[in-house]
């Protein structure tokens, strides 16, 4: 496939102008990240969006990975001599892999199989005259003419099954009969599952599959892998009903086009084909589509839930006091400054089996009055809840006003048992900087999670089940994404936030800090230019997204990338400011009277440009998280024996899954919110509803004390009749 038609399948595809798609490609291929494109680019992409230009991305690999598969098939059937102007052309036209692989699929090397040893016994001549539909002749006295016991025909039954596994074999290979069986297949057939053996310990988590069907068309993604799973755990068995009359029926109007006397061994050659040839691999290939669309499901789902969970609003200027709740081995505390510098470490003993309660709550108050703790973190593991009531009865012996929250800790531990936790408190241990990363989580969500494996941040769904390279990759896009969504303030950043920005590498990131602690502070951008492995390339992909919020420059702690500052310059002069007044009322009031299509013309720069400049102007130093809702805050604990059917609740939403929303209302365990009850009417996907960090009222529905369960709705109670 050439440029231009790449370039215009993607467009067609996606729904785009064919320029825009050119000048995107022609970007990727200079070595431009998607963020710096997305941001510094605008005006040749025509202000595609990451996601859009991400899609771009991989519809180039794909295509171009099609282009070589082409070139080899070709090859390769060239090199048998069996290459046909009309093959060529099929094979050149194929717009998917497995179109491909089907055209191919005739003349790929084959294992030996009954048909090669039908062909070795010289019964191909008997297939074809069988397969041109005789009218005339006897099909026995036929076959009777390819009788040689030295290779194994003895009679005319076995000269005769010999060529129908010959045809059964030709009929399987036929592109158009496979492409026609694979979409009916997928359109009218049915998933089913059943019990194969019983679950240990008589846990029935598959129950709901061990007597199950469905559409394969209808298959819900989180059902696909909930069966995929149970079937590698050897509980379920898989498989998929085709609607079998169907096929044979076509198969039949496709091979036997008119009256013969071979009418009887063909449609027992072509049964076969389908049953023996057909079947299994056109069922390996629909349970492949299915598990494929469901895993891009499940990934969707996390990586979605990810941005959300990262994009977490700070809470800042806060000493945080960090608990990681645990029963034998007592609860470690650590105390941080605003800053998240690390100030105390201990360890009480407030739950069960020691109960030192009295102990416990004496050393809390010391560490409050200490050093003045604002807020108390809460990991939401083991013994969280015992913790939970013991820190809430504390605060209510305390004079000053004090909050506590519980924090999801999932990869608290991953992180703590890391080398990258070990370098940072080697004198710490594992609960112990546990206890740390739960006190900077609240701080900021985005540097400590940043220090975690994406797949272990528990919001995904099936996670395990997926394919992990590219659920990586896309874990990856999204952490990129956010962080430089964000923006990075390059004199206190972390080597894990750092080797997140564009174009920056974990090596470069490690320079980067190397270069601040030996010299100091970055006081300009500039100054990065100097940092080992920090090429020109890298810098202009970067440098846009780091902030020095103190520096010389104030343009600095903007996201207006240094290309763009004499454009800036001339701006701010053009309006009678300087750099010193960017963030004032005056430079405000009189950036809001800009026409921008006019000035962008005088500045000789785009408009989505001149746009982006005059944002960063309006609000040099912003934090985009800061406008999002603050997480909620607790004095007091809510048992499950507190609720009533129809109670009113605040909460936050944890987890987005196919099939609704997990909400912590303060329980143990988080209440569901079913997708049905979300809102009103019908709703695709509780994505297209809620995120992971909403806040949202929620009323009771249903309360199962004995499993810790409750469930939730959104509706409001008059909403719902």
């Amino acid at each position: 496939m050439d440029g231009k038609m790449m370039t215009r399948t993607i467009a067609r595809e996606l729904g785009i102008n064919p320029q825009q798609v050119e000048q995107t490609i022609h970007l990727l291929d200079e070595g431009n990240t998607v963020p710096f494109i997305a941001r510094y680019r605008k005006e040749m992409t025509g202000q595609l969006d990451e996601t859009q230009i991400r899609e771009i991305e991989e519809r180039v690999r794909y295509l171009r990975n099609l282009a070589v598969r082409k070139e080899e098939v070709l090859r390769l059937i060239e090199e048998q001599g069996k290459l046909t102007d009309e093959l060529k052309q099929a094979i050149e036209q194929a717009a998917r892999l497995q179109e491909v692989e089907d055209l191919y699929r005739p003349y790929r090397q084959k294992r030996r199989t009954r048909a090669t040893v039908a062909k070795e016994k010289g019964l191909e001549p008997l297939a074809l005259w069988l397969l041109s539909l005789p009218a005339k002749g006897d099909p026995q006295t036929e076959a009777a003419r390819y009788l040689d016991p030295e290779k194994g025909v003895a009679t005319a039954e076995e000269a005769l099954q010999g060529a129908m596994d010959i045809i059964a074999e030709q009929i399987s290979d036929e592109p158009e009969f496979r492409k026609w069986i694979r979409e009916t297949t997928y359109q009218k057939g049915t998933i089913t599952s059943e019990q194969k053996e019983a679950e240990e310990d008589g846990k029935n988590v598959y129950q709901m599959y061990y007597a199950y069907s469905e559409p394969v068309k209808k298959a819900a993604p989180h059902r696909v892998l909930a069966m995929n799973r149970g079937e590698k755990e050897g509980i379920l068995k898989v498989s998929i009903e085709a609607p079998v009359p169907e096929i044979i029926a076509y198969l039949t109007r496709n091979v036997i086009t008119q009256e013969t006397v071979a009418r009887e061994i063909l449609a027992a050659a072509l049964e076969d084909s389908y049953k023996r040839l057909i079947a299994p691999s056109v069922e390996r290939e629909v349970r492949t589509m299915l598990t494929e669309a469901a895993e891009e499901r499940a990934i969707h789902i996390f990586a979605e839930n990810l941005r959300n969970l990262l994009l977490q609003p700070p809470v800042k200027g806060k000493v945080v006091l960090g608990v990681d709740p645990a029963y034998r081995t007592g609860c470690k505390l650590a105390v941080v400054d605003e800053t998240g510098k690390l100030l105390h470490v201990s360890v009480i003993y407030p739950t069960p089996p020691q109960n030192k309660v009295a102990e416990a709550a004496a050393h809390v108050k010391e560490l409050i009055a200490a050093y003045d703790v604002s807020l108390i973190a809460i990991g939401n593991g083991t013994a969280s809840r015992e913790t939970e009531q013991f820190v809430a009865d504390v605060l209510k012996d305390v004079k000053k006003e004090i909050f506590y929250i519980i924090v999801n800790e999932a990869g608290a531990s991953v992180y703590s048992a890391s080398a990258l936790a070990k370098e940072e408190f080697p004198d710490l241990d594992v609960a112990e900087r546990s206890a740390v990363s739960i006190a900077r989580r609240l701080q900021d969500p985005l540097a400590e999670l940043v220090k975690i494996d994406p797949k272990s941040v528990g919001v995904g769904q099936y996670q395990h089940d997926v394919s992990q390279t590219r659920l990586e990759e896309s874990l990856r896009f999204v952490v990129e994404s956010v962080v430089n969504h964000v923006g990075v303030d390059v004199n206190t950043a972390s080597p894990s936030l750092l080797q997140y920005v564009s174009g920056v590498n974990r090596q470069v990131a490690l320079n980067i800090v190397k270069r601040r602690e030996e010299e100091g502070k970055f006081t300009d951008r500039s100054q990065l230019k100097k940092v080992p492995r920090l090429g020109a390339k890298t810098y202009e992909q970067c440098i846009g997204f780091l902030r020095i919020m103190d520096g010389a420059n104030p343009l600095d702690k903007t996201p207006i990338h240094p290309e763009s500052y004499p454009a800036t310059h001339q701006l701010l002069e053009m309006l009678g400011l300087a750099p010193a007044d960017i963030g004032t009322d005056r430079c405000r009031e009189r950036l809001q009277t800009v026409n921008v299509p006019e000035m962008a013309q005088r500045l000789g720069v785009g408009e989505p440009t001149l746009a982006d400049i005059i944002e960063s102007l309006l609000r040099p130093g912003r934090d985009p998280r800061d406008e999002l809702p603050k997480p909620l805050l607790h004095k007091d604990v809510l048992k499950i024996s507190d609720l009533r059917k129809g109670m009113k609740l605040q909460g936050t939403v944890r987890n987005v899954v196919d099939f609704g929303a997990f909400v912590d209302i303060g329980l143990k365990n988080d209440g569901l919110v079913h997708i049905s009850r979300l809102r009103k009417g019908f709703v695709k996907h509780p994505l297209d509803v809620v995120s992971v960090g909403d806040i949202v009222d929620v009323w009771v529905v249903d309360i199962d004390e004995q499993r810790q369960r409750v469930g939730l709705t959104m509706i409001e109670p008059d909403a719902q009749a």
